[in-house]
This record gives structure tokens, C-alpha cells and sequence, in this order.
């Protein structure tokens, strides 16, 4: 029983994280005509979505995105 809870857990966490994906990165706004045109936008699509949780997780911290490390 423990265990089902915890994989209903889990999928929540990722469908949100796809939710957010579609929000913010555009993940569900495509026209592609070819498998490469749709891997290419959904590779930068993610990658995008990658910059932006870390630039949060910075931005929480307190610390600047664009501050150099010393």
C-alpha cells in the first residue's frame, strides 16, 4: 500500500513538471513536419525548461544568475 502511494506520488511530480513544460517552455507548441524538427524543439524546449529551474533555484538562494563565481 506504501508503495502505491508513492508511485501516485511520483506521477503527480511529473505531470506537473510537464504542466510546467507547456507553461513556460512552450513544450506543446509545435508544427513539425519530420522527427528531427520535432526532437529539436523539444531537446531546446527542455533545455530551456533546465534554465529556468536553475536560474529559480539561484534566485532562492539569494544568489545572482549573472554573477561571476570568485
Amino acid at each position: 500500500m506504501v508503495d502505491l502511494a508513492w508511485v501516485a506520488g511520483s506521477r503527480w511530480r511529473i505531470e506537473e513538471c510537464f504542466q510546467q513544460a507547456k507553461n513556460e517552455a512552450g513544450l506543446d507548441h509545435y508544427q513539425a513536419r519530420s522527427w528531427r524538427a520535432w526532437y529539436a524543439h523539444i531537446t531546446l524546449s527542455m533545455l530551456a525548461l533546465a534554465w529556468l529551474a536553475a536560474t529559480k533555484a539561484l534566485a532562492i538562494k539569494g544568489e545572482s544568475a549573472s554573477a561571476p563565481k570568485t
